[in-house]
Formats: C-alpha cells, sequence, structure tokens
C-alpha cells in the first residue's frame, strides 16, 4: 500500500495533482470550494484566540500534513489574512510533506495566492526547525492512507493470521502469513486473540479487519511535537470503538478510480486511490497517553454545523452566506454527499 501511493515517480500520489476532484477519481472536502477551508480557518482561529490554548506573545504555527496540492492551506490562509490579519501576522505556516514533487505542487498553488510556507520533511525535522509547535497541526483525508495490515479470522485454527501480498505470475494475490512472522501488526494480532470466546466463535471464516500501527506512531510522534495547541484530523472513520463489525466482513479497505469504488485493492498499483477506515478509538487512545485533552470526537457534519452556527454569532465578521456557499455547505454535510463517514478528532496541549 505505501509503495502503491507514495513510491516516487510511481505512486498513486506522486503522479499528477488532478487525481482529486470532480474530474479526477475521487471528490474531497476541498474540492467542494473554498468554504470548507473557510470554516476550518474561523475554528483555527477561535482555538488561537483563546486564552490558555497557545502562549499570548509570540510566533504561532498553522501545519498541514497531507497538503496534497495546497488548497486547502491557501484557502484558510486566505480567509484568515482577510478576517483575522493581526492574527495571521504572528503565524507562520508549514507543510509537512516528504514528497519533493507534492511540494512543488504547493509551493506553486500557495506562491499564486501570495503566501510563503516553510516545508519539513518529517514530524522530526518540523520540531527541531520550530523548537516545538504552539499552534494547529490538522490533516484532511491522511490517515486513510496511512499502510494497513489486514488480519484474517481462521475458524479451522482459532486464530488471527496476517496477510500479505505475493505475487502468481500473472497477477498480486493476498496469502496468508507464517505464524511465525513478526510485523508491526503482531500486538494487534494478540489484542484481536483477547476478544470474548463467544464472540470469535460465530466469526465467518476469512472475517476480515485491518489495523494501521502506522497512523498510531505518527499521531504519537506529532503530540511529542505540540508544545501547546489543538491537533485535528478530519477523515473517514467510525463513530464508536467498535473492533469487529458484521457488516464489513471483508473489511473496509477499497479502491477509487473514476469515481467508482472496488474491492480489489491489488490490481493496477500506483493507478487508483487505497483507503481504509480510520480507528478513530485507537487514535485517540494514543494522543491521550500523550497527554493530550480531547476536545472533539464526532461526525464532521456535527462539527461544521456548529462552526458554522458560530459564525452567525461571531461580531468579528464572516462571509456573507450567499447561494453558492449554501450549496457547499450541504455538500459538506449532507448524508447524501460528504457528511455521512467522515469523523472529526481533535485533542489539545494547554499553554504552560
Amino acid at each position: 500500500m505505501a509503495a502503491a501511493l507514495y513510491e516516487p515517480d510511481l505512486g498513486y500520489y506522486e503522479r499528477t495533482p488532478s487525481v482529486v476532484g470532480r474530474r479526477g477519481d475521487f471528490q474531497t472536502a476541498v474540492t467542494v470550494g473554498p468554504l470548507f477551508g473557510e470554516l476550518l480557518a474561523f475554528q483555527f482561529a477561535t482555538w488561537l484566540e483563546t486564552p490558555g490554548v497557545v502562549p499570548e506573545n509570540g510566533a504561532l504555527h498553522v501545519v498541514e500534513t497531507g497538503a496534497h496540492d495546497g488548497r486547502l492551506m491557501a484557502d484558510i490562509l486566505g480567509w484568515l489574512r482577510t478576517w483575522r490579519p493581526q492574527l495571521v501576522a504572528r503565524i507562520q505556516p508549514w507543510i509537512l510533506d516528504p514528497s519533493p514533487r507534492r511540494r512543488d505542487w504547493q509551493r506553486e498553488t500557495l506562491g499564486r495566492a501570495g503566501f510563503q510556507v516553510e516545508w519539513a520533511a518529517d514530524p522530526a525535522e518540523l520540531g527541531q526547525r520550530t523548537g516545538g509547535v504552539n499552534g494547529v497541526l490538522y490533516s484532511n483525508e491522511l490517515l486513510d492512507a496511512f499502510p494497513v495490515h489486514r488480519l484474517a479470522w481462521s475458524r479451522t485454527r482459532s486464530r488471527w493470521q496476517e496477510l500479505g501480498v505475493a505475487w502468481d505470475g500473472e497477477r498480486f494475490v493476498g496469502r496468508r502469513m507464517p505464524d511465525e512472522s513478526v510485523t508491526a501488526a503482531t500486538p494487534d494480532l494478540h489484542r484481536l486473540s483477547e476478544l470474548p470466546a463467544e464472540l470469535l466463535s460465530v466469526l465467518p471464516d476469512g472475517f476480515l479487519v485491518e489495523v494501521c500501527p502506522a497512523a498510531a506512531d505518527w499521531w504519537r510522534e506529532m503530540a511529542g511535537i505540540l508544545r501547546s495547541g489543538v491537533h485535528v484530523a478530519l477523515d473517514y472513520g467510525f463513530p464508536d470503538d467498535t473492533v469487529l463489525r458484521p457488516e464489513h466482513p471483508e473489511g473496509t479497505l477499497r479502491a477509487y478510480r473514476a469515481h467508482q469504488v472496488s474491492g480489489d485493492v491489488l490490481t493496477d498499483p500506483g493507478e487508483q486511490d487505497l483507503t481504509a477506515q480510520v480507528d478513530f478509538g485507537a487514535i485517540a487512545s494514543v494522543g491521550a497517553a500523550a497527554g493530550l485533552r480531547t476536545l472533539a470526537r464526532e461526525p464532521q457534519r456535527r462539527w461544521l454545523t456548529r462552526i458554522f452556527e458560530a459564525t452567525l454569532n461571531s461580531e468579528s465578521g464572516f462571509s456573507e452566506w450567499d447561494a453558492p456557499r449554501v450549496r457547499q455547505f450541504q455538500t459538506l454535510t449532507h448524508p447524501e454527499h460528504l457528511g455521512r463517514r467522515f469523523q472529526v478528532l481533535a485533542q489539545a496541549r494547554a499553554a504552560t
């Protein structure tokens, strides 16, 4: 999955910025229009202006991970420049992205909008160069594209086994790995094996789940460089902590191409998007263990609606809610569009 999505010059997200959008393979909140970024900017400003969230003086950081072509960052900074000029004067924007190609896309987008941004290749570099982030770390549809491990239940052996990828001479296929194999998913194998016996006894043979140690490790590392402020992720995910879902006996790993979804994730690597639902319960637990306090964990539609309501009550201004902006909001929140499967997790560390 990592190679299919991120391999330099070959991976899906390395090919062209046009894979996202109405004419691409899938739509995101960013491609609906600038309203999504403006709502995020309004919420970010609220956090940054709330006493005790970040230091009262000094530079602030707004950091995006997984910025693709930079449009979301441009929309956020554009709103802040118009409506919070004193705040934006304190903000140093950063993008966390290891890909030189994607950095070029981002540099072009943000340059056209008149913004200067700093880049870091990984959390360690970001932490070193900033001295620790004071501000907002955010990502949109990032965690769902972290490489997952697939675990399958064997009724005959009464145990979980990890699935690997093999080549059968003509195509890639899934294969159960040897029991003695040790991977990053091994702790999850043990955790799932400790589920109640009465539950495991009714699982069908081959029942699949995904686990994503890489996402948990990344959240932990980002929490480590957050000195004060908020870390927020918006992504596909489930609203509760249920481990096994009968409605997904084959797991949630899917491929997207030309706005069509497929379970054939091993075909044409690099030519289709790969995504799996995010275990926000696991991510939230990692953040809590790192000392972060959960501000929000809820459906995106509810979170955005609350921000919308705050804009109506705000005395500091927000763009007029004309017909195009209302249509964008409906697309972002309606269950038949982008409002059904997306969740929000926001966790904070208070300024000291």
